[in-house]
């Protein structure tokens, strides 16, 4: 008769069904050994099992649960669940296969740390499966805001993720110590002190996660916002709970603590909605025509002004949003929307032997690319103009003086 067994009845009915058909004398040898035929048998089934279900199911399995969602697609709640079923299926197949795994090891023996250590393993997996399902339904939520708003807070997707996984990790620790035999009431009592100790210790990570929230809640700068700092000027692709993440344009990603970004300036060039500026100076050759050159800024400032790429005051009435702020006027729309439409055209310097004509004004688009473009097209049309005037662009002039001797 095999070894008492402390495993399910159906395992121990299989081992004794196996142990049962062997030759006994084969059974005795491995009796031997403290073991059976059917222990081993039934132990290498289960990790078979374990393997079959992990790597030859897993892509089966999904694609079942994706065409069920896919057949009743109409649903919007089967439509988000279609894209995100794999990670919310992937805990609850690992939960199964350690429980499997475990069933096999008490086949051969059993014992309280085995126990405890599995418990906190699956407890562990329980709150990741948790997670992945809060995760799907905000991540729900933030999609159906972002169809109503385009300007939806992806950063505080993340920041909830953040204080999600810090909270599960807190409550799967005093569990698992509470299993262990730890007195939590007597634990959390005892940190009145040890609190202090902990806190003064991590100082600078309580700071930086409050700044995070303070961040958060200022907007100051959002996910995929082009924000310059003193040191660190690039696009920001996560902000954490302590610090954020910025991809600069050489394409290096720099961690910067929070408290940085919110005791420090941050230049957000994101906020601009319209304008980005163009601003050069043209040298002109001295003269005394005062009529031409009354003429050709007059012509320069005409072209920016019916330019469709260059922003003014008669473009900016018509952009449907900007409405109602105009007839409040509660606020200074320039400065709050970050809306530029200042034109200039002006002589406003001499120098030496040649006149400086400033061009100042703002493109619609801030997108750099456009930027770029509109400015070379409006380069070439000023160069037009002045090739077509009196007027002559003043080139860089050096004199050279000769001396020579006379004996």
């Amino acid at each position: 008769m095999p070894p008492k067994l402390h495993s399910n009845s159906i395992i121990k009915n299989l081992i004794y069904l196996i142990d049962n058909h062997l030759n006994g004398s084969v059974v005795k040898s491995f009796m031997h050994f403290g073991i059976t035929p059917g222990q081993i048998l039934v132990a290498f089934l289960l990790l078979l099992l374990i393997i079959i279900l992990n790597y030859y199911l897993k892509k089966p399995i999904a694609k079942l649960f994706k065409w069920i969602l896919f057949k009743n697609r109409k649903i919007t709640l089967n439509r988000y669940l279609f894209y995100r079923v794999d990670k919310i299926l992937r805990p609850f197949r690992v939960l199964i296969g350690v429980y499997l795994f475990y069933k096999a090891l008490t086949i051969f023996f059993v014992s309280d740390i085995l126990e405890i250590i599995f418990f906190s393993i699956n407890f562990i997996i329980l709150a990741w499966a948790f997670y992945e399902i809060f995760k799907f339904f905000l991540y729900i939520s933030l999609m159906q805001k972002i169809k109503r708003h385009q300007s939806a807070r992806r950063e505080l997707f993340t920041l909830f993720l953040n204080i999600t996984k810090l909270f599960l990790t807190i409550v799967v620790l005093l569990l698992i110590m509470s299993h262990f035999g730890v007195d939590i009431t007597a634990l959390i009592t005892s940190l009145g002190i040890g609190g202090v100790i902990v806190g003064l210790s991590a100082k600078d990570t309580l700071t930086n996660f409050f700044d995070s929230i303070r961040l958060v809640s200022e907007d100051a700068f959002r996910q995929g916002d082009w924000i310059e700092t003193k040191e660190v000027d690039g696009i920001v692709t996560e902000i954490g709970l302590v610090a954020t993440q910025i991809r600069t344009f050489d394409n290096a990603l720099v961690t910067v603590p929070n408290s940085l970004l919110a005791n420090g300036y941050v230049r957000n060039w994101t906020k601009r909605v319209i304008g980005r500026r163009i601003k050069f100076n043209i040298p002109i050759k001295l003269t005394n025509d005062l009529k031409e050159l009354d003429r050709v800024t007059y012509e320069i400032y005409e072209m920016l002004h019916s330019h469709p790429d260059i922003m003014t005051l008669n473009k900016l009435r018509y952009i449907k949003r900007f409405k109602k702020t105009y007839a409040d006027n509660l606020f200074n729309l320039e400065d709050k929307m970050g809306v530029r439409r200042t034109l200039l055209v002006y002589f406003d310097d001499i120098k030496g032997h040649y006149l400086n004509l400033l061009i100042y004004a703002f493109t619609i688009s801030v997108d750099w690319e456009e930027w770029l473009r509109v400015k070379q097209d409006i380069i070439k049309k000023i160069i037009k103009i002045i090739d077509e005037s009196k007027l002559d662009f003043a080139l860089p002039k050096e004199e050279i003086k000769l001396i020579t001797d006379n004996d």
